[in-house]
């Protein structure tokens, strides 16, 4: 195992935690909430960190998420506590740390995409050549730009592939832009062209252009909002029992350090390591966001189903109930999470 990956890996995963966490605490103290403890980690306590305006910050010997805890939390008797609060109070602190999750995401997408450069996916660009092929004996380039075949214009990969199953067999002309020159070439994309390899012999896909973070900003919401959606999508298989087994496993720490250190050790060509390990805990961070929105008992999405009654019938759950259901919940999620960490060491993820 390689030291600084893993320092790495713990310093990323605790920085989320702590975001989660932070949204929770930010909103609460904007709700004038009194915060009696934020928490790294699950107790039992390792230590108490400091103490800052009356909040307690420790760290926890059970590294399973965080925790932010306020005054009257689970008592109603309590005056002035989170419990006897307005219950779009109490949803506000709830819904603050996925949203600070999704945030988190968005800048870390945005950070990747100025690093990448934004695809021109109105223009085609030529990425590799086949040697041998129509396309390298008719003298194509890789970083030539096809703006035209005969006279179909080509802005888009689909409309260039399009084009040239329309003319297999045929001479076609295509004309192309090669730095400041452009140029008009002809050749015959083959019939039947050799396994791995396409009619013209070329690898095609958009050009890049450099961008700034703040141009890459709306990049970095649409690249979130379409993470989650895919995400929430696969929810959805697997409810429906659609999802192949392996890819609906779970994983715990372990497992999420063995796909973080092969994506550390085998890099996606062209594209900056640092932008590969940006990636990795983007997922990680919409996940745990959008996760947490679930409506499951303990987690913030199954506390905001107990004070929907409260806004929709103007009644309340009885807070005992609510408690003990949560306290449930709480203890199986922990289970669960046992169970998956000592998978990741009985049926390994990455063999």
């Amino acid at each position: 195992m390689n030291i600084q990956t893993i320092l790495e890996f713990i310093g990323a995963l605790a920085v989320l935690i702590i975001l989660h966490e932070l949204g929770h605490f930010l909103v609460a103290k904007l709700m004038k909430f009194d915060v009696e403890e934020f928490g790294i980690g699950y107790p039992p306590r390792i230590m108490t960190l400091f103490t800052a305006g009356g909040t307690k910050f420790s760290l926890n010997w059970l590294p399973f998420g965080g925790f932010c805890r306020m005054k009257g939390e689970s008592d109603p008797g309590v005056p002035g506590g989170f419990m006897t609060a307005n219950p779009w109070r109490r949803i506000a602190v709830l819904v603050a740390g996925p949203v600070m999750n999704l945030l988190a995401a968005v800048v870390m997408y945005t950070m990747i995409v100025s690093m990448i450069g934004m695809p021109q996916l109105n223009q085609v660009e030529i990425k590799d050549v086949a040697p041998g092929s129509p396309a390298a004996l008719a003298g194509l380039q890789t970083g030539d730009l096809i703006l035209k075949l005969n006279e179909t214009d080509i802005d888009s990969t689909e409309v260039l592939s399009t084009a040239v199953r329309e003319n297999v067999g045929k001479e076609v002309s295509l004309y192309l832009q090669r730095d400041d020159e452009y140029l008009t070439v002809s050749l015959v994309p083959r019939v039947d062209p050799p396994e791995g390899q396409g009619a013209m012999g070329i690898v095609m896909g958009n050009p890049v252009r450099p961008v700034g973070l703040i141009n890459a900003l709306p990049s970095g919401a649409v690249a979130t909002y379409e993470h989650g959606k895919a995400l929430f999508g696969f929810v959805g298989q697997l409810i429906r029992g659609e999802a192949n087994s392996e890819e609906a496993r779970l994983v715990g720490f372990k497992g999420m350090y063995d796909i973080y250190n092969e994506t550390r050790s085998d890099p996606v060509a062209g594209i900056p390591s640092a932008a590969n390990a940006l990636a990795f805990f983007t997922s990680i961070t919409i996940s745990l966001g959008l996760l947490n929105l679930l409506p499951v008992p303990a987690l913030d999405g199954g506390r905001i189903l107990f004070a929907l009654p409260e806004i929709m019938l103007k009644k309340r759950i009885p807070p005992q109930y609510e408690n003990m259901i949560n306290l449930v919940g709480f203890a199986l999620l922990l289970l669960l999470l046992v169970y998956t960490n000592l998978q990741d060491f009985i049926n390994p993820v990455m063999p």
